[in-house]
C-alpha cells in the first residue's frame, strides 16, 4: 500500500534523538529510494518454497555498498536449511545503552498468480495503490527500517545505543525454520538487547500528511487444536447402519460450521475503536463507537 512508504522514519522516530524531519514525511528522495527497496523485495518470491535467503541477499548488497562494515551485517541460515536465510544488521552506536533491536520477516504467504487480477511479484501502482505479494505484510516494514538504516548511515547519526535489525526467515507458513526461534537458539549474542520492536505488530497512521498515530498490539491470536473421534457398532462395510460413526462426525462438523461466535473485545481492541473512531472522522466513526460499547451494540 501507498502509506507503506511513509513509514520510512520508523526507526529514528523510536529513538528519538536524529535530527528533525524538514517535514511530516521523509525527504523525497529517501521516499524514493523506499519505493525501489520496496519494489526489489516485493519481486522476489519469498514463499515457503522459495525461502528467504534471496531477499536477505538484495538487503546485505544495498547496506554492504552504503559503508556497513562486513562483521555488521551478517546473512545466516540453518545448515539444514539453506534457503532461509536471515539478515542481521548492526547498526554501532556509542555505547551509552544496551541496544535496541527491530524485527521483521522476509518471507510471503503463497501467491497464485491466477487468483489475482495483477502479478503478485511485481510491484504495481493503481489507483493511488500498490499491489503485490508483501506490500503489505511485511515487505513495506522492512523497506522502510532498510531505508532508515541507509538513511542514518548516511546522516552520519549516532545512537545512544546500537541499533540491531533482523530481517528473518519463516513466520508465515511450517515454521521449519523460524528464524527468531533459530537467532534465539544459536546467535543469541547478535541479537541480544534491551527492548524488540517487531514492526508486524503495528504501524504508524497519516492524516492529511501528518502523524497522527502509532499502533503497537498488546498480544497475538493464537489457536487451539481439538481431535474429535466418534464410535458406532461394528459391522461390514458392505452393509453401513444409519448409527454411522462417519454420518454422525459429518454432522457435527456441519453444526460448527453454522456455528457464530460471538464478537468478544478486549480492553485493548475497544480502546483501539475508541480512540480510531476520534482520528477518523468519517461514517464509520459512529460504528467504531458502537462496537466499543459494552455490551457491543451491533
Amino acid at each position: 500500500m501507498k502509506w507503506a512508504i511513509g513509514a520510512t522514519m520508523v526507526l529514528a522516530a523510536t529513538l528519538g534523538a536524529a535530527a528533525a524531519p524538514p517535514g511530516p514525511l521523509p525527504p523525497p528522495a529517501d521516499q524514493a529510494l523506499a519505493r525501489d527497496i520496496l519494489k526489489e523485495l516485493v519481486e522476489i518470491n519469498t514463499t515457503h518454497e522459495h525461502g528467504s535467503t534471496a531477499a536477505a541477499q538484495a538487503i546485505q548488497r544495498r547496506l554492504l555498498a552504503a559503508g556497513f562494515a562486513d562483521a555488521d551485517v551478517l546473512l545466516i541460515a540453518p545448515p539444514e536449511h539453506p534457503s532461509k536465510g536471515n539478515l542481521v544488521v548492526r547498526y554501532r552506536g556509542n555505547g551509552a545503552a544496551r541496544p535496541v533491536l527491530f524485527i521483521g520477516h522476509l518471507d510471503v504467504v503463497e501467491a497464485r498468480p491466477e487468483d489475482w487480477s495483477v502479478d503478485p511479484f511485481k510491484l504495481t501502482e493503481k489507483d493511488g495503490w500498490y499491489y503485490g505479494r508483501g506490500s503489505v505484510d511485511m515487505k513495506d516494514g522492512d523497506a522502510a527500517m532498510l531505508e532508515t538504516l541507509l538513511r542514518l548511515k548516511r546522516e552520519r547519526f549516532v545512537p545512544e545505543r546500537d541499533i540491531i535489525v533482523a530481517f528473518t526467515a519463516d513466520e508465515e507458513a511450517g515454521g521449519d525454520a523460524n528464524g527468531p526461534a533459530f537467532l534465539l537458539r544459536e546467535h543469541r549474542d547478535l541479537i541480544d538487547a534491551d527492548l524488540v520492536v517487531n514492526l508486524d505488530g503495528g504501524g504508524g497512521r497519516y492524516k492529511n500528511d501528518q502523524r497522527v498515530a502509532f499502533q503497537l498490539g498488546t498480544s497475538e491470536k493464537t489457536y487451539v487444536t481439538f481431535t474429535l473421534e466418534t464410535t458406532s457398532p461394528g459391522g461390514h462395510g458392505s452393509l453401513p447402519g444409519p448409527d454411522n460413526a462417519i454420518y454422525r462426525l459429518a454432522d457435527g462438523l456441519g453444526r460448527l460450521e453454522n456455528f457464530r461466535f460471538p464478537v468478544m473485545l478486549t480492553a485493548t481492541t475497544r480502546a483501539s475503536f475508541e480512540k480510531f473512531a476520534e482520528l477518523d472522522g468519517s461514517a464509520e466513526s459512529a460504528d467504531m463507537r458502537a462496537v466499543a460499547k459494552l455490551p457491543p451494540d451491533l
